[in-house]
């Protein structure tokens, strides 16, 4: 069936209150957009970063009343914003998405792959993980810079992991797929937990993967601590992250971006013996060893 979409241009401060609007308005996805090509920088902790000036684009059924629509928003927000109305010919919005995915690889052992893409190396260590909504599918550089990390270290037979911020528990699972005894892994977000939880399930790990929210993490001491999130509250977790590393235990962070490497180094070393730090396409990681 054809669609109506609608795109409104909006100030930053507006567009997540216009979103539920159109939600309620009976939208049937709701996306927001750069308008300008911006930059968005590291947010606040806690924070969700939009652009300055964005477009908010509601989907509706190509039946709906948009002069009805319109007015209802109009007794909302007054004026109503800049807008422009489209009709989408029918598609399917899924298969077109899915296209864009492609299994990849990380080093010599690890391959990440959708489920509806068969292994291009049935006998290599694959992860099957799907896009969804939390964050970490192996396609940003981050994420892709600790995989290939983790397929370097040599032997993670019997090790114990803290997977800090784990978002699709990408990380954790392919520790355990590495070796890792267990893996600890801890969001802030219930969402990722419940993503971590289903990939781990796909992947036959999740018997040995321990999901909560940071503040239910026992005290513990694990031999590699992995910790893809922000500079940020890499530097402001830093004494709690340190505490949770074994004596001589590993730790991996990123998230980082290039000009960021000086202050996550100053703020680490205090800690740990810091390897120099890898980047790709203006990301970082850094990998260090526990000072004993």
């Amino acid at each position: 069936m054809p669609w109506t979409q609608l795109t409104f241009a909006l100030e930053a401060e507006q567009a997540d209150i216009f979103s539920d609007y159109l939600s309620q308005a009976g939208a049937l996805s709701v996306t927001l957009k750069d308008a300008e090509d911006q930059p968005i920088y590291e947010p606040a902790l806690h924070t969700t970063p939009v652009w300055q000036h964005t477009l908010v684009i509601g989907l509706f059924e190509a039946d709906t009343d948009i002069p009805a629509l319109l007015d209802q928003l109009q007794t909302q927000v007054s004026p109503l914003p800049a807008y422009q109305t489209e009709q989408l010919d029918d598609q399917d919005w899924v298969r077109n998405s899915l296209a864009d995915f492609q299994a990849m690889r990380f080093g010599e052992r690890l391959w990440v792959c959708p489920h509806w893409i068969e292994p291009p190396e049935p006998d290599a260590l694959n992860i099957r993980l799907d896009p969804g909504l939390a964050f970490g599918t192996g396609t940003h550089a981050t994420t892709a810079l600790c995989l290939t990390w983790l397929d370097e270290q040599v032997d993670l037979h019997g090790v114990q992991a803290l997977d800090y911020g784990c978002g699709s528990g990408i990380l954790g699972i392919a520790a355990l797929k590495l070796g890792a005894t267990e893996v600890w892994g801890t969001d802030i977000d219930a969402q990722a937990l419940q993503a971590t939880q289903d990939n781990a399930q796909q992947n036959a790990v999740a018997e040995h993967f321990y999901l909560m929210l940071p503040e239910q993490l026992p005290t513990l001491q694990v031999d590699l601590l992995l910790a893809n999130i922000l500079a940020n509250p890499l530097c402001e977790l830093v004494e709690s992250l340190a505490a949770y590393v074994k004596p001589q235990g590993r730790i991996l962070l990123s998230g980082i971006l290039q000009e960021q490497i000086p202050d996550i180094q100053m703020t680490y070393a205090p800690y740990f013996v810091l390897d120099e730090a890898r980047l790709q396409e203006g990301w970082a990681c850094i990998s260090g060893q526990k000072r004993v």
